[in-house]
């Protein structure tokens, strides 16, 4: 892999920093003047970021202060045209490129020495202190965790104290509706027998109160029915079900943020049956050179969502075997146990590569705004009914296909001449999702 972007220099062993100080000059930082820090950091992130960092190393060395250890003209040569400089015998450029075993560095002719002056500036920032950050973040985020949470609480007991209130007026209104009936009978319901009434065990009192009784036996009823009823049509529906991953990943950032496309990590949704979760070698494709976050997304998971993402990241590693300060597999990885979200019962047959590939149904479409959660989760129920309603609701493409076209048309005049459905076309037979 080549050491791509500019600047692969710095971190040289006590040999090659010897060299550095007998043939480099004045030091670059000294003559650099009119440096823009900013248009640098748009510079670096757009033709160096891809191999190096600025205060560790990645594919190349980290470049953090590197403009203080040498000359500024060699610098310009050295970007501009590592190979040139490298054949011509410059004992530091030789010397770096046996340090980094040899790995050519991509040439850029384009960068001006005012661009290369910027890339400087810009790796010329201090290194942020996190101090009081990482730990103010996570105070933060636990306080906006414990926020919601006493808002779910405050909403529970709300609910019980309207629960409760309703209880005490039916109660009320019972009490004056038994004794306008005791009443009308003639019925005593004063209290004429102290030592009678203590005699009496309420339980008996309940059973002899026939109206009681019967309201009592209707609200148990109705109330049975309810949860029951409720109990049985959530069997195996799932709709909201977010578990807790062995990794956190945020589908917010890598969807979204980042605009990763979902078949480039599920990429078996596109001719199998399942969309399969990716291996974690398509996570290092990028993540052997990502190890941490920008500050900004440090900070806004620290405080919004109350995650690390740094030390989630440090877990794939863990889990690849892969050492990051040595840029090498260790090879002791370890099994990532994650845990299913969407999961259909046995009976149900469903291809992703005959909705996806076939039918080009978005990802969205079932699976809700991924791009926006922060945490994945069941979005749709997945029951019959919603998978029949999408069948009767969604239009057939009928283009380029040619074999069936006058079949598709003739069933459409049918029809009455609309656009044909998923249902039209046999959606809603039983053996199309059942065995």
């Amino acid at each position: 892999m080549a050491i791509c972007p500019s600047l692969a220099i710095v971190l040289f062993s006590t040999t090659a920093m010897a060299q550095d100080d007998a043939s480099a000059g004045e030091p670059a930082a000294a003559q650099a003047s009119g440096a823009d820090a900013a248009k640098g950091k748009e510079l670096f992130n757009a033709n160096c970021a891809a191999c190096h960092k600025l205060y560790k190393k990645a594919v190349g060395p980290a470049l953090n202060g590197v403009s203080e250890k040498y000359d500024r003209e060699w610098l310009y040569k050295w970007i501009n045209n590592s190979a040139a400089l490298i054949a011509s015998g410059d004992p530091q450029a030789v010397a770096l490129y046996n340090e980094w075993g040899q790995q050519n560095m991509n040439a850029f002719p384009g960068l001006s020495t005012q661009d290369i002056d910027n890339i400087l500036a810009y790796t010329d920032t201090p290194k942020p202190e996190k101090a009081a950050g990482a730990v103010a973040g996570a105070q933060q985020g636990g306080a906006v965790t414990g926020g919601d949470n006493s808002m779910t609480n405050n909403i529970i007991l709300a609910a019980l104290a309207i629960v409760l209130l309703l209880l005490v007026v039916l109660l009320v209104v019972v009490n004056k509706t038994l004794k306008r009936f005791a009443e009308a009978n003639g019925i005593q319901t004063e209290i004429v027998d102290e030592e009678e009434l203590d005699r009496k065990p309420i339980w008996k009192a309940f059973v002899e109160n026939q109206f009681l009784v019967l309201v009592t036996s209707i609200v148990l009823l109705f109330a049975s029915l309810y949860f029951v009823y409720g109990a049985m049509m959530s069997v195996g529906v799932d709709q909201g079900y977010a578990p807790v991953q062995p990794i956190h990943y945020s589908h917010r950032i890598h969807a979204g943020t980042n605009q990763i496309d979902c078949k480039y990590c599920h990429s078996s949704a596109r001719e199998s049956k399942h969309s399969g979760i990716p291996s974690l070698n398509v996570c290092m494709n990028c993540h052997k050179s990502i190890a941490e976050v920008s500050e900004e997304t440090y900070q806004e998971g620290m405080n919004e969502y109350g995650i690390d993402y740094n030390k989630e990241i440090q877990k794939l590693y863990k889990a690849t075997g892969w050492n990051p300060d040595e840029m090498k597999y260790a090879g002791e990885g370890e099994p990532v146990r994650w845990v299913r979200i969407h999961n259909l019962p046995d009976l149900a047959y469903f291809n992703h590569a005959q909705h996806v590939t076939a039918g080009k149904i978005e990802c969205q479409t079932c699976h809700g705004p991924v791009e926006e959660m922060e945490v994945m989760y069941q979005y749709s129920p997945l029951t019959m009914g919603w998978c029949i309603n999408c069948h009767r609701e969604t239009n057939v493409d009928l283009k380029g296909n040619g074999y069936y076209e006058q079949i598709h048309k003739e069933l459409s005049e049918k029809r009455g001449g609309r656009q044909l459905t998923i249902a039209d076309l046999g959606g809603l037979e039983c053996g199309k999702c059942h065995y």
